[in-house]
């Protein structure tokens, strides 16, 4: 008869399905926990320490690193010589290992992990040895051992062996399952434990979420997946969809954009993205103001948008909104009263994420290239010291708009060139090749829209999101009327842009802090 070691963490359906294998004609061996529930539901087995002859011992810690054990799971049936190895040392072959492993992810999910590297010994009493041990022996020995670590493969197996005359397909789906499980598994350790920022080797323990319509383009397959180790659950993959299709790739890039860059504010706001890019961004008195003078930055572009609110949606608001076509809607929440409107129409999706969005220190963000990934710190930081370079400082009405406009420039794509009254954008250049064409475009976009009377009449202030190498921007600016710039600095020919400010009394501040986007 065929044995199945059965050694489960997680006890979920395993009485069913060690009564059907008992059902087919199976032996089961089991450890002291798993062996216990399964006589009290009267299903026999014998317990891995009859089977080796030795007690469980170190508190459990080591219970199944046996030969008698691993040398059944091990041995190659159509190896004579392994055969006769078995039998010189009594060993039975064991044809199925059903494991799961220590609940480490829930453990971790529960406990954070410690700056001062004191990690707690519930974390690491839940790192599973025994049992990585036996998933990765049997399915290495995968043409003879069927090896189960998932609960929801149960019934597919039952299935196949009561109706498969050859299994071998399922075999190797199931061992690659358990290498790519226990890869994972291992992952999230070495990330919990790992305190390197950027060590010799790397690994990110992703779970898919799911699979996606499409990819950037409809021939393109994807999927998307969140990373264990960074559970930040005030991002946008944490968020509850309330409304709509499922999201597309391109839409998880867009809300991300968009959440990321309303919550830079924190008086009522609003964001509106298309490809990645912000086409109108406005903090206002309430988020019906914010959402007028966000769309009214670029109207055009704002058609098929990604639109991000860091307050309650109301009726009002959602009234007003749905004039529009939307993509996405993410906020922290809807009344009602607005989903009862914005629910009307069945193409937008609508998401709820009620936890703003946190900036998290110390934390990476990777990126893939051709056969490789880039890492690096996220651009958390907005400032390194503030420096006013010209003659004449900033008004007070200009530093304000100078701090909305360099918020919203950081979460531009590069080269980047934002216009600002008051608070809100009226005028946005992203991505351009030339720095001066990124102003060219951003003043064509304000020149295409009229604004209402009383941004007209506030300073008109210019952000760029990094240094001028000309003071050709500086000169432009100046013909539509630029009271005051934000950038970085640090060009070898900053003073000829200084000086182009101080001839048009242009006052002009330096953050000492580059944010090219790309």
């Amino acid at each position: 008869m065929p044995t199945a070691l059965i050694s489960v963490s997680c006890k979920t359906g395993v009485i069913e399905f060690a009564k059907e294998l008992k059902t087919i004609g199976w032996n089961i061996i089991s450890s002291g926990g798993t062996a216990k529930v399964l006589r009290e539901h009267s299903i026999e087995c014998k317990e891995i320490s009859d089977i080796t002859n030795f007690p469980e011992i170190l508190d459990g810690r080591v219970k199944t690193l046996n030969p008698k054990i691993y040398g059944g799971i091990l041995a190659i049936r159509n190896n004579r010589e392994h055969l006769n190895q078995l039998k010189k040392y009594g060993i039975d072959t064991i044809d199925m290992v059903v494991v799961n492993l220590y609940p480490f992810e829930s453990v971790i999910n529960n406990i954070e992990k410690p700056h001062d590297k004191n990690i707690n010994q519930e974390v690491i009493e839940n790192i599973d040895i025994g049992g990585v041990s036996l998933l990765r022996a049997a399915s290495k020995n995968y043409k003879d051992v069927l090896v189960i670590c998932d609960k929801n493969d149960y019934s597919l197996v039952i299935d196949s062996l009561k109706n498969s005359s050859s299994l071998y397909s399922l075999k190797l789906i199931l061992a690659a399952k358990a290498f790519r499980h226990t890869a994972y598994y291992d992952s999230l350790i070495s990330t919990y434990l790992t305190y390197e920022k950027f060590p010799d080797q790397l690994t990110i323990p992703l779970k898919k979420v799911s699979n996606l319509r499409y990819g950037e383009n409809p021939h393109q397959c994807a999927a998307v997946y969140s990373n264990e180790t960074e559970k930040n659950k005030s991002a946008v993959i944490s968020a509850k969809q309330l409304h709509g299709k499922e999201l597309s790739y391109n839409n998880y890039l867009d809300l991300e954009s968009a959440w990321r860059l309303v919550h830079e504010f924190g008086k009522p706001a609003c964001v509106i993205i298309k490809h990645n890019n912000p086409c109108g961004c406005a903090q206002g008195r309430d988020l019906q103001d914010s959402y007028l003078k966000a769309f009214s930055c670029d109207p055009m572009s704002a058609f098929g948008s990604i639109i991000a609110f860091n307050r309650s949606v109301d009726s009002i608001l959602a009234q007003e909104v749905s004039r529009l076509f939307v993509e996405c809607i993410i906020a922290c929440d809807y009344s009602k009263e607005a989903l009862d409107i914005l629910t009307q129409k069945k193409n937008i999706r609508l998401l709820k994420q009620d936890i703003s969005y946190k900036k998290e220190n110390d934390v990476v963000e990777y990126r893939a290239i051709s056969s490789g990934m880039l890492v690096q710190d996220k651009d958390n930081s907005l400032i390194f010291e503030i420096k006013v370079m010209t003659k004449r400082s900033p008004t007070e009405e200009e530093n304000s708009s100078l701090e909305f406009a360099w918020k919203v420039a950081k979460h531009v794509k590069s080269n980047a060139i934002v216009l600002v009254r008051g608070l809100q954008t009226v005028g946005i250049g992203a991505g351009q090749m030339s720095r001066i064409d990124s102003l060219k475009i951003a003043v064509e976009k304000m020149r295409e829209v009229k604004h209402g009377l009383d941004e007209n009449k506030k300073p008109l202030v210019l952000a760029s999101d990094a240094f001028f190498p000309f003071p050709d921007v500086v000169e432009e600016a100046f013909k539509v009327n630029v009271t005051a710039i934000v950038q970085p600095g640090g060009s070898i020919k900053d003073n000829d842009s200084i000086k182009a400010a101080n001839y048009r009394n242009i006052a002009m501040i330096l953050t000492g802090m580059r944010h090219f986007k790309h």
